[in-house]
C-alpha cells in the first residue's frame, strides 16, 4: 500500500514537474523572442550606422583618392610636358647636327673631288712645276708681303741667263740666294706603293734618288754663280711628305745636297728659313736707324754745347748790367737824397739878406 503511495508521489511530483518546465519554458521563450526582437532591431541600427559610416568613410575615402588621382594627374602632365620639352630640343639638337653633318659629307665630296683633280693635275710633270712655284710665291707673299721686291723676286733672269724661280737678296756676309722648286713624284709614289713587290719598289728607290740627285746638280750648277749670288742655292719640294721621306731614310741625299751647297727644303722649313732672313733684315734696319739717331744725338749734343755757352756768356753779361743797374740805382738814392737835404734848408730872415 506504501508502495503505491510512494509511487503515486512520484507520478504527481512528475506532471508538476512538467508543468513547471512547460510554464518555464514557455516563459523563456518569450524572454528570447524579446531578446531576439531587441537584438534583431539593434543589428538592423547597427547596420544602418555602419552603412553610414562606410558610406561616409568610403565617399571621404573616394575625395582623397581623387584629389591623389588629380595631383598625380597634374604631376605626370608637368613631367610629360618638360620630357616632351627636353625631346623636342633634342630632337631638334639632332637635326641641326645632321644637317652639319650633311653639310660636312658635301664638303668632304667637295674635297674629294678636289684631291681627285689635284691628283689629276699633279701626274703631269709641268703642271706639278707650276704647282711648286705657285706655292713658293704664296710662302713668299706671306712672310715678306706682296711684291716686296726689295728682298724677293720672282721669275729671275741671272746673268748666266738661266730663270731661277725665285731670288732672296738676303743681307751679307749670305746675299742674293736662288729658290727653284722641284716635284719628283713619279718614281716617289711608286717606291712607296705597298701593292708593289719590294723588288720593284728597290728599282722605283734608286730611280727616285737618281731623280733627286739630277736636281740638285741642276740648282748647283745653275743657281750658283760666284761673284754674282751665293754661294748656296735652295732647292724647294712642294710635298712635305717626300721632304720628310728623304730626311728619314736617304741620308746620303742630305749629304749629297750639302756637298754641292743645295739646301733641301719643303713649305714648314722655307717659311722659318725665311722668316730667319725677315728678322735679320728687320734687325739690320733697326741697327741703320739707330745708328742715324746716334750721330742726330750727337749732332744735338755739340748745339747744346754752343747753347750752354752762349748762356753762360749772357749770363755773365746780364749780371755785369745787374751790377750796373745796382749801381745807378745807389748813385739815384744819394742825388735825390741831397735834393731832398738842399729843398728842407731854412733861409734867414730877409735881415740877413741886406
Amino acid at each position: 500500500m506504501l508502495d503505491y503511495i510512494i509511487i503515486g508521489l512520484l507520478a504527481i511530483s512528475i506532471i508538476l514537474l512538467i508543468i513547471l518546465l512547460v510554464r518555464g519554458n514557455s516563459s523563456l521563450i518569450e524572454k528570447l523572442g524579446r531578446v531576439e526582437t531587441s537584438t534583431v532591431k539593434e543589428l538592423s541600427d547597427f547596420r544602418n550606422d555602419l552603412s553610414r559610416s562606410i558610406t561616409e568613410d568610403f565617399d571621404k575615402l573616394e575625395d582623397k583618392v581623387d584629389k591623389r588621382l588629380r595631383y598625380i594627374n597634374d604631376k605626370v602632365n608637368e613631367r610629360l610636358d618638360d620630357n616632351f620639352s627636353k625631346t623636342n630640343k633634342t630632337f631638334t639638337n639632332v637635326l641641326e647636327r645632321l644637317s652639319k653633318i650633311d653639310e660636312a659629307q658635301k664638303k668632304i665630296d667637295n674635297l674629294s673631288g678636289d684631291i681627285i683633280s689635284l691628283q689629276s693635275i699633279l701626274t703631269d710633270k709641268k703642271s706639278r712645276g707650276i704647282f711648286g712655284e705657285v706655292n713658293l710665291k704664296h710662302i713668299l707673299s706671306s712672310v715678306f708681303g706682296e711684291k716686296n721686291d726689295k728682298i724677293y723676286r720672282l721669275q729671275y733672269t741671272l746673268p748666266n741667263t738661266t730663270i731661277a724661280d725665285a731670288i732672296i737678296f738676303a743681307p751679307e756676309p749670305l746675299g742674293m740666294v736662288a729658290i727653284d722648286s722641284k716635284f719628283p713624284l713619279e718614281n716617289y709614289r711608286l717606291m712607296v706603293d705597298k701593292s708593289i713587290s719590294p723588288e720593284g719598289r728597290a728599282a722605283y728607290e734608286k730611280q727616285f734618288k737618281m731623280d733627286v740627285k739630277k736636281h740638285i746638280d741642276a740648282i748647283s750648277s745653275k743657281y750658283i754663280i760666284p761673284g754674282v749670288t751665293s754661294n748656296q742655292a735652295i732647292m724647294f719640294l712642294p710635298a712635305e711628305a717626300i721632304f720628310a721621306e728623304i730626311n728619314a731614310y736617304h741620308n746620303d741625299l742630305v749629304e749629297y745636297a750639302y756637298k754641292r751647297n743645295v739646301w733641301i727644303t719643303s713649305p714648314t722649313t722655307l717659311i722659318s728659313s725665311m722668316t730667319t732672313i725677315e728678322v735679320l733684315l728687320k734687325n739690320m734696319e733697326r741697327d741703320k736707324y739707330a745708328k742715324v739717331v746716334h750721330d742726330e744725338l750727337n749732332k744735338l749734343g755739340l748745339e747744346f754745347s754752343r747753347y750752354k755757352e752762349r748762356w753762360d756768356k749772357l749770363s755773365r753779361s746780364i749780371e755785369t748790367v745787374n751790377k750796373d743797374v745796382e749801381n745807378l740805382n745807389i748813385t739815384s738814392e744819394k742825388i735825390t737824397k741831397k735834393f731832398e737835404s738842399i729843398s728842407d734848408v731854412k733861409l734867414d730872415d730877409t735881415k740877413h739878406l741886406e
